[in-house]
């Protein structure tokens, strides 16, 4: 198809803008909302680079959808602005675990299309996380390696990471140097703040952005995005406390 030239003009501007980073407000859109060609080509762009653009509420997102995408956040780039100095590997599988149940808490393990919850607190949170990785530790370190090469994610780190912090409860004072889960969790909680996936709606609640939503109905649940490991997780029963860890105490 051939695009005049103010066509190709326009269609770039909205895609800088949103390659910026940010949203992108409907009304700074017009063109892309009226303009078939304008919005086709628009599109175009953000498909060559794997990422697809979506229109939520007032705003309009460029989201990547492929580590491929050189807007795809990169570890090093994880580790550099949202985690602690010398974080490591484990520290981001244990992000994305944590991101993983948070939603899945949303959505009932994954098993409907509409959230099915307003709110979440905290504290829930990190329990449904404790509860998880508590029955995750229960296999055999034998066992979380095939699961690894099943899985391709690195369980054995996901268990020793969340082992190794403290189980702090939320109502004991905690110092910035404290590396306790709650802590942990806090960290995960600025990341979905500032990728605007979450809003803080006061006492220790958070609740799930309309962006969050469309990603996680349109996207998230696919099979060739994340569903297998969704289901491995949500497979995985709360166990008793009495059941064996792969890492002792």
């Amino acid at each position: 198809m051939l695009y005049e030239q103010e066509q190709v003009i326009q269609a770039f501007k909205m895609y800088s803008t949103l390659a910026m980073g940010k949203s992108a407000h409907k009304d700074d859109f017009r063109l892309y909302l009226a303009d078939d060609h304008i919005r086709g080509l628009t599109d175009r762009f953000a498909r060559e680079v794997d990422c697809t653009i979506l229109v939520v509420g007032d705003l309009i997102y460029m989201i990547p959808l492929s580590t491929n995408s050189p807007f795809h956040i990169s570890n090093e780039s994880l580790k550099a602005k949202h985690l602690p100095a010398r974080a490591i590997n484990a520290d981001i599988y244990m992000m994305y675990v944590a991101i993983i149940i948070l939603f899945g808490e949303f959505y009932d393990s994954y098993q409907t299309a509409e959230a099915v919850r307003d709110f979440l607190k905290m504290e829930d949170w990190l329990g449904s996380v404790n509860d998880k990785i508590l029955s995750l530790s229960a296999y055999s370190e034998e066992k979380l390696k095939e699961l690894e090469k099943k899985y391709e994610y690195n369980w054995i780190a996901v268990v020793d990471k969340w082992d190794a912090l403290d189980d702090i409860k939320e109502n004991v004072q905690q110092t910035a140097r404290t590396a306790s889960r709650m802590s942990f969790m806090n960290i995960v909680k600025r990341f979905l703040l500032d990728q605007e996936l979450i809003e803080e709606i006061g006492n220790d609640e958070i609740q799930l952005t309309e962006k969050a939503k469309a990603i996680i109905q349109r996207y998230y649940m696919e099979m060739e995005y994340n569903r297998e490991i969704l289901e491995f997780i949500y497979s995985l029963e709360k166990e008793s406390e009495g059941h064996a860890r792969h890492i002792k105490d």
